[in-house]
């Protein structure tokens, strides 16, 4: 069996399955792309078991072959070729895979190809048309706030669901909580879902790179998005999301409006004397106008900032994480945010200030 290819289209079916294929894996056919060739069609398969990515591409071929080869070494081997390629030769032969190109060949060790796990299809499932940049920017707008430990999945995860005409997205590890809601396509429907915070980021890598618009399609225990011949599918987590919106505060004590450029300024100089526990003390006082932001380390030494602030409210005197609340500005385009406090042990809650309140980042505090 002999299959002509597209240099680009074989660099970027390999570039993208290599960024899912397993790394450091006990089973050798997981570290593999799997390239399944049919009738005018081939197929580049990559799984690490939570996440899998299928990429279809037009092909010329006398047969169909299906077969496994190491990933990092096929794409390390087309990185290196000249772009200027237009047409490539695959042929295997006696467990080989012989890459033909016009000025060079390269002869690639396969793996057998019956152990390659089956990616799982979603069936019986709801699909929804999305803008690609509205799903890409609500995973990136809280996955940095699941936890990394995976003790509790529900809080490794980012929780998705429709609530009234928005989708929305939210992560927490308990000690803070990023929410971001974004308006949802006029008459979609989606099931509520719990997907791992480490396929989100790999979702999102795959997203890029799926045009516009994308599919995504969900039951109870898959999810997959689809686009121009390529579909990435993750595992759903079978669990529930804390309730969150019982803990978020329904008013305030104390307000502070800052422009987030300085509060990240100040909290970059903080965080050279902050201690093992990156911890940051605010002092506000509104009636006269100072707000301070001060760290201390025994080993290192002490730094106190002040910050222009517009404030209103009572004086506190609290502590925070001083990298939890560096996070959240990652998900904030406006240039002042919003810190609203509600008294010693109550959480922070950050907010854009603009006409985007879709953003909504709350912070609990730290004992001293």
């Amino acid at each position: 069996m002999k299959c002509e290819i597209s240099f680009e289209k074989l660099k970027q079916a390999v570039s993208l399955a290599e960024r899912t294929a397993g790394r450091r894996t006990t089973l050798p056919v997981l570290s593999c792309i799997l390239i399944d060739i049919r009738k005018n069609t081939a197929v580049f398969k990559a799984t690490n078991l939570d996440v899998g990515v299928e990429i279809e591409v037009p092909v010329k071929t006398d047969g169909e072959g299906i077969f496994a080869v190491p990933a990092h070494v096929i794409s390390s081997f087309l990185s290196q070729i000249d772009n200027k390629e237009q047409i490539v030769r695959l042929e295997p032969v006696s467990g080989n895979l012989n890459i033909t190109l016009s000025k060079s060949k390269g002869v690639l060790k396969t793996v057998p190809s019956e152990d390659f796990p089956a990616i799982p299809t979603v069936s019986d499932a709801k699909t929804v048309p999305f803008p690609t940049e509205v799903l890409i920017k609500g995973f990136k707008s809280v996955w940095y706030s699941a936890s990394v430990s995976n003790v509790k999945p529900e809080l490794s995860s980012v929780y998705v669901y429709k609530d009234s005409d928005s989708i929305v997205f939210a992560a927490t590890d308990s000690f803070r909580l990023a929410e971001k809601r974004i308006p949802l396509p006029k008459g979609a429907e989606i099931e509520e879902m719990l997907i791992p915070f480490k396929n989100s980021v790999e979702i999102t890598r795959m997203l890029e790179a799926l045009g516009p618009t994308v599919s995504m399609s969900s039951n109870k225990n898959l999810v997959s998005f689809e686009a121009n011949g390529i579909r990435v599918t993750s595992r759903i987590i079978n669990g529930v999301f804390p309730d969150y919106k019982q803990i978020i505060p329904k008013g305030f004590a104390t307000e502070a409006v800052v422009l987030k450029q300085d509060l990240i300024n100040t909290l970059k100089v903080s965080s050279v004397f902050s201690d093992t526990f990156n911890q940051v003390h605010f002092a506000l006082d509104p009636k006269k106008k100072e707000f301070n932001v001060e760290t201390k380390n025994s080993d290192v030494g002490e730094n106190k900032s002040d910050i222009d602030a517009a404030m209103n409210g009572e004086a506190i005197d609290i502590n925070f994480n001083c990298k939890y609340i560096s996070d959240s500005f990652q998900s904030i385009d406006a240039d002042s945010v919003s810190l609203q406090f509600n008294g010693k042990n109550k959480p922070l809650v950050i907010r854009p200030v603009s006409g985007d309140q879709s953003f909504l980042y709350l912070v609990m505090p730290m004992n001293r």
